[in-house]
């Protein structure tokens, strides 16, 4: 099994800045890709930025956060971050972490899942 701990969620002003992590530990061996969902209230869970590095790295990212934000990986913590950067109030949700063994934007292709964390942007 592999466990996925987000981190980082909080209160934060439009325009500001937030980094989330996520560390993954147990079977981690397989793994190839992270990415980063999120859900609002009242809405489906969206993807929001993926990374996959068997054997180069790749990085895609949903058109609504292009620009903004950046997903990068650690690899001696076995720890993905998102640098969120001039956030917006509709990037208020919560934000999951995810792990697969393929590099994908599908949130079906994820078989690991972290229990989330809250961002909330005020206006």
């Amino acid at each position: 099994q592999v466990q996925l701990i987000e981190s980082g969620g909080g209160l934060v002003q439009a325009g500001g800045s937030l980094r989330l992590s996520c560390a993954a530990s147990g079977r981690t061996f397989g793994l190839n890709a992270q990415g980063w969902f999120r859900q609002a209230p009242g809405k489906e869970r969206e993807f929001v930025a993926s990374i996959g590095w068997s054997g180069v790295i790749s990085r895609y990212y949903a058109g609504s956060v292009k620009g903004r934000f950046t997903i990068s990986r650690d690899n001696a913590k076995n720890t993905v971050y998102l640098q969120m950067n001039s956030l917006k109030p509709e990037d208020t949700a919560v934000y999951y972490c995810a792990a697969a063994a393929t590099f994908d934007y599908r949130a079906e292709e994820y078989q690991y899942w972290g229990q989330g964390t809250q961002v909330t942007v005020s206006s």
